[in-house]
């Protein structure tokens, strides 16, 4: 089996680790995987790990990347992939394109993933121009029918997974507690309250913000994610909050972290309290298989994760006061654990290639039948 993923680059992220946990299991079973992206730092641990990739200008939504569109046709015709597996819009509009300009004969079958719930339906649907669609949860799979008039028959949900050699119930590394607390010392005897986002609006920020604001001075939030410069006022406003409500020292920005694992093993509770429902809830699923309690709030992927994992975290959206009723009653509960390895990168890595072996063992007796008539 030869399988060709496309996706706009290969630097950090849920759908860049995807990608390269399908490949790295493709090569395991001997199978051939090819990778086309703008590049970026993973490039070479694909490689590493067997996987072949070809870099090309495929993730701007600009007109200038049309011209992939020939190069695109040339290297399908080159490597004969069985499968093309698009994972954004922008590379599906540039093989939609490519596969236009072949004989039927010479198309791969195409599959989507739709990571997502994607707004503006006439740019998205693109990634409905295909085969098959992998939907990464059933929150996703309900948008995909109401959004697109998609028979459900075309789509298969396949949860993403969490890496469970580095998400697992090991101890903290004592080199790196010391290191943490030296760069953090305002968080040592705390009850850490985590949110892993991004510094924007629609992700909570403000909502962890009031909770802490509410809470003794036994506790602390942190905020691990990266802050956008364009998103600098946002940023100021949630500053000019925390002080307005004196509770700076309660309160910690820690950026970007690599080592998301160990944040999560120090805190406490981890939160997801995303304004909108987001299609799947990878950080709870990776903060609940270390062996901590999460909430979040009763909506889409990550109340999905939850029902698994630790439905006792879950939380009637936008209600401020059950918020912290029950970050109260579950932060002492020593015996109350979440269930480990419901959502694991193994699972969906085997229910990914198997949805291929099968489009193409269907596709070939449709060809067998065919032939017969």
């Amino acid at each position: 089996m030869r399988v060709l993923q496309v996706l706009p680059e290969l630097n950090t992220g849920g759908v860049e680790r995807g990608t390269l946990e399908i490949s790295r299991a493709l090569v395991e079973r001997g199978y051939h995987s090819y990778v086309v992206s703008s590049g970026g730092v993973l490039v070479a641990q694909l490689e590493q790990e067997g996987g072949r990739h070809f870099t090309m200008p495929v993730s701007r939504k600009h007109v200038s990347t049309l011209r992939s569109i020939w190069h695109m046709r040339k290297l399908i015709l080159q490597i004969d992939p069985d499968i093309i597996h698009v994972r954004s819009r922008v590379p599906a509009w540039v093989v939609f394109f490519a596969l236009r300009s072949m004989r039927t004969s010479e198309r791969p079958l195409v599959v989507s993933t739709f990571h997502g719930m994607y707004s503006k339906p006439w740019y998205s649907r693109v990634m409905t121009f295909c085969d098959h669609i992998i939907a990464v949860s059933d929150t996703v799979v309900a948008h995909i029918q109401e959004t697109y008039a998609v028979e459900r028959k075309k789509i298969t949900r396949i949860y993403r997974g969490c890496d469970c050699a580095t998400f697992s119930k090991k101890s903290i590394d004592n080199a790196w507690l010391d290191e943490w607390y030296a760069r953090f010392p305002q968080t040592k005897g705390k009850v850490l309250l985590t949110l892993p986002a991004r510094v924007t609006k629609w992700k909570g920020v403000d909502t962890m913000i009031e909770l802490v604001s509410r809470l003794d001075q036994r506790f602390h939030a942190l905020i691990v994610g990266p802050i956008n410069a364009k998103k600098q006022r946002y940023t100021e406003a949630l500053q000019a909050l925390i002080l307005s409500k004196n509770i700076a020292h309660k309160v910690t920005f820690c950026g970007s972290r690599s080592d998301i694992d160990q944040v999560f093993r120090l805190s406490t509770l981890v939160y997801n309290l995303s304004s909108k429902p987001e299609p799947f809830g990878r950080v709870v699923c990776e903060a609940a298989n270390v062996g901590t309690k999460v909430i979040a709030w009763d909506i889409g992927g990550p109340k999905e994760s939850l029902e698994l994992m630790f439905p006792e975290g879950l939380v009637n959206p936008g209600d401020m006061q059950a918020l912290v009723d029950k970050t109260l009653s579950l932060f002492d509960k020593d015996d109350l654990q979440p269930k480990a390895n419901v959502f694991t990168s193994q699972m969906m890595t085997q229910q990914t290639i198997q949805l291929y072996s099968d489009l193409l063992h269907t596709a070939s007796r449709v060809v067998c039948a065919g032939s017969a008539d």
